[in-house]
């Protein structure tokens, strides 16, 4: 196992990733679909299932309830993924991925989590507060389900930030606002939430995704953006400068889980000590192995080294 600094990641709204495939996808048809495959997804669980695949350790925090909840802490443990899991009334929610084999197109159908009641999520900042990474690194990944405040990450930024922690936020709208407002180490928004944060309509050129990640950095809102482009590489910009990255070239299968495998990467390598332009590399290289996985795998340990390699020559 790789030594590094702890590494604690919080799911929310963790989501059984269920992916299968069908020839054509076809209105008010019966659609027979092939083997059936079971994960369990959610941004901050990925983050660590991609940790544990690289040789890491992590906790993985996140409320499970109802038959869901339940298959989910068995895949959890098939997986290895060492877990503290808060029980909730509802129902643990489902993701349905489903390749069509006759175009090469992926649908992907994600339903709504359980609502939370205060008590719930209010168990879920306690849990992270008795097991806070001092010296390390949260990663509060993914989508907040209802009944969660849009400041819940904000809450936890500050507990973080009183107890020598860095806190990354995967998030978007009002919850990566808040987030902001109040300080973090890191975040990684898609093209589009960045433009968003910066007030810039839907997209931005080469030239504006610099200069809008480096405001967010100069505003003292987070230290590190981390930008993921898909094909287009990615955009990493702290207050030392701006790094690019071009995309390795490999046969994309599936992209999902590359964003969470990416930012596990990240966050693996600068918590092992390595620099700002190494972990950018291994994120990049652990991105695009996730992309050459079919459905919901993440990726191998082999892929990212020859990739790293790649980018690195």
């Amino acid at each position: 196992m790789v030594v590094h600094a702890p590494i604690v990641t919080l799911t929310m709204n963790p989501a059984l990733d269920v992916s299968s495939s069908t020839e054509e996808v076809v209105p008010e048809h019966k659609l027979r679909c092939g083997p059936t495959r079971f994960d369990p997804g959610g941004g901050g669980v990925n983050v660590s299932r991609a940790i544990r695949n690289l040789g890491g350790s992590s906790i993985a925090i996140c409320p499970l309830g109802g038959p869901t909840g339940q298959a989910y802490r068995g895949f959890l443990e098939q997986e290895g993924v060492v877990a503290r899991i808060l029980g909730v009334a509802g129902n643990t929610r489902e993701s349905f991925t489903v390749d069509e084999l006759s175009t090469g197109d992926q649908f992907r159908f994600v339903l709504q989590g359980p609502t939370l009641r205060e008590p719930e999520w209010r168990a879920c900042l306690s849990v992270v507060g008795d097991q806070l990474p001092v010296g390390g690194y949260l990663v509060a990944s993914g989508s907040l389900p209802p009944g969660v405040p849009d400041d819940f990450y904000a809450l936890l930024a500050r507990i973080c930030g009183e107890h020598d922690v860095r806190i990354v936020v995967d998030a978007s709208g009002p919850a990566l606002e808040a987030a902001l407002a109040e300080g973090v180490f890191l975040i990684k928004p898609s093209l589009r939430e960045l433009a968003e944060l910066v007030g810039a309509g839907d997209t931005l050129d080469e030239a504006e995704q610099v200069e809008a990640a480096r405001s967010i950095v100069a505003s003292g809102r987070a230290e590190i953006v981390a930008l993921s482009l898909g094909g287009a590489g990615a955009v990493l910009a702290t207050a030392e400068g701006v790094l690019r990255l071009p995309t390795p070239r490999v046969e994309v299968r599936s992209t999902v889980g590359a964003g969470d495998a990416f930012l596990a990467g990240l966050i693996m390598r600068l918590a092992e000590g390595r620099t700002v332009t190494e972990a950018f590399r291994t994120a990049v290289a652990a991105g695009s192995a996730t992309a050459m996985r079919e459905a919901t795998g993440l990726c191998l340990p082999e892929d990212v080294a020859r990739l790293e390699a790649e980018l690195a020559a």
